[in-house]
């Protein structure tokens, strides 16, 4: 579901919804969730995204927009894709289904700017359509994807493609266009042409751009449209043949180390460039806590530098790798608990003003090889939430609009969505609305999931804090059964 485009367009544009065909045999799992232990968890099936839209009234909740500076105890009613009242006490007549929100926090639906959905070219890891059936149930109505795909989405025709893919999706998808041509960081791909076709952003993500040269003219180019560049900070003279962080476990284990110079000396570079140019730039995946420094201090200075944190970057140390934990492997890797601290802090101060969960799926295959050759990354979307909750608003850190704030209107800024209602929750805007309760205990189990793929450290971690009802565009696109 590409939903509200960058230029003019319908909250949902026309397309078939074609659901995942169940596949026996092998490791199915891989391809469509197990439904009988989603029975058995109190998962209910996910909406059609071709089902009109019905008036829905969510009762009783305490309803957070951060944008327009909601937090109240109330009621909102959507009708026709809209949000048409929000306030106290609200009529039930015209509604269709009344929603019971007590207890709970209703929201305006969450927005990811950092995923990997693999479409075109991976599609056995993940594609737009379980990709988006992930996110719904993680509460996102709205996620952008990275270009690394096969072939890189570098030219129009394939940012078009995105976007025809995601009208039959769940949620929301735009394409992030990559800066370089493949990717490589050798030419620059069309800038101008991308945009003009529907990229959100830009970014070169699973590689840097390397050369300050290129990087100048990349910084320059995205200036002209008015998006971000999103910057993978890796130099990879500093990470060739690197698995994990450079630490005493990766001595202990006998690999190559990923030291934190490879991120902060990227950021630092960039940020030196951009001081003439000031495009909008982007840290992705901040991963060491001397890159949240670099960036308070440039932001001080009034310079257009935002950075994002990943769950597993705000909860896990290279420790997790212990055992050749392939699970744990991801890029950037994960590092020491001081730099978990700092960027908590970030999080914290409103240095670090995107959360994103840089979901990345690997089929299990391929997490089964050896520690240097299985790939790098994990899924987060269905346990983002519960996840930040546990990092950031249960340590106290921050309270539960930030939290929100930093999962809707502050990404919906980064890429420009904000301008057409994503990622607040106001009257005459798009009816994207999640409900969450906050103080659900459950327990991550990756049998549940609707991912294609399992990749990730966190099965059996107890968590509080889930996603009860994902609406989007006015249609109950996942709900959570009462158990």
């Amino acid at each position: 579901m590409s939903g509200i485009s960058t230029a003019s367009a319908p909250l949902w544009p026309p397309g078939g919804f074609r659901p995942v065909a169940a596949i026996r045999g092998g490791w199915a799992r891989r391809y469509a969730p197990d439904m009988t232990s989603l029975a058995a968890h109190g998962t209910v099936a996910l909406g059609s995204p071709a089902a009109p839209p019905q008036p829905l009234l969510i009762i009783g909740g305490r309803v957070i927009d951060t944008a327009s500076g909601t937090d109240m105890l109330g009621d909102v009613a959507l009708d026709g894709g809209r949000v048409v009242e929000i306030g106290t006490s609200l009529s039930r007549s015209p509604a269709a289904r009344v929603i019971n929100a007590n207890g709970c926090i209703v929201a305006p639906g969450l927005v990811d700017p950092h995923v990997h959905l693999r479409e075109p070219g991976h599609e056995y890891k993940e594609t737009i359509r379980t990709g988006s059936h992930a996110a719904v149930a993680g509460g996102f109505t709205t996620v952008c994807c990275m270009p690394n795909t096969s072939p890189a989405l570098d030219t129009p025709e394939l940012v078009r493609f995105v976007l025809e893919r995601a009208d039959g999706a769940h949620c929301r998808v735009f394409p992030v266009a990559a800066a370089t041509k493949g990717r490589k960081g050798e030419e620059l791909a069309e800038i101008q042409l991308l945009h003009r076709a529907g990229a959100v952003a830009f970014s070169d993500d699973g590689d840097c751009v390397p050369t300050a040269g290129m990087m100048r003219r990349v910084l320059a180019a995205v200036k002209q449209t008015g998006r971000c560049f999103m910057q993978h900070c890796q130099d990879p003279t500093l990470t060739k043949g690197a698995t994990m962080h450079a630490g005493e476990v990766s001595t202990r284990l006998g690999l190559t180390g990923w030291p934190r110079e490879a991120e902060e000396i990227v950021v630092e570079r960039d940020i030196r460039l951009n001081r003439a140019i000031k495009a909008r730039y982007h840290v992705q995946h901040i991963s060491s806590g001397e890159t949240v420094g670099m960036i308070r201090r440039a932001r001080a200075e009034g310079y257009p530098v935002t950075g994002e944190a990943s769950p597993h970057h705000l909860l896990l140390t290279h420790h997790a790798c212990e055992g050749f934990n392939t699970l744990a492997k991801v890029n950037p890797p994960l590092r020491e608990q001081r730099d978990i601290d700092m960027l908590r802090a970030g999080v914290a101060d409103g240095t670090i003003t995107v959360l994103a969960t840089d979901h990345a799926p690997h089929s299990e295959d391929e997490k089964q090889l050896g520690f240097d050759d299985a790939p790098m990354g994990m899924i987060g979307l269905e346990t983002a939430l519960a996840l930040y909750a546990e990092a950031l608003v249960r340590s106290k850190l921050i309270d539960w609009p930030r939290l929100i704030a930093l999962l809707t209107i502050e990404p919906a800024r980064l890429v420009n969505l904000d301008a057409q209602g994503i990622g607040s929750l106001r009257v005459g805007g798009p009816a994207d609305v999640v409900i969450i309760d906050p103080d659900a205990a459950w327990t991550i189990d990756v049998s549940t999931m609707h991912s294609r793929s399992r990749n990730t450290p966190f099965h059996g971690r107890a968590a509080r804090g889930r996603i009860r009802t994902t609406i989007v565009a006015g249609r109950v696109q996942y709900e959570l059964a009462a158990n």
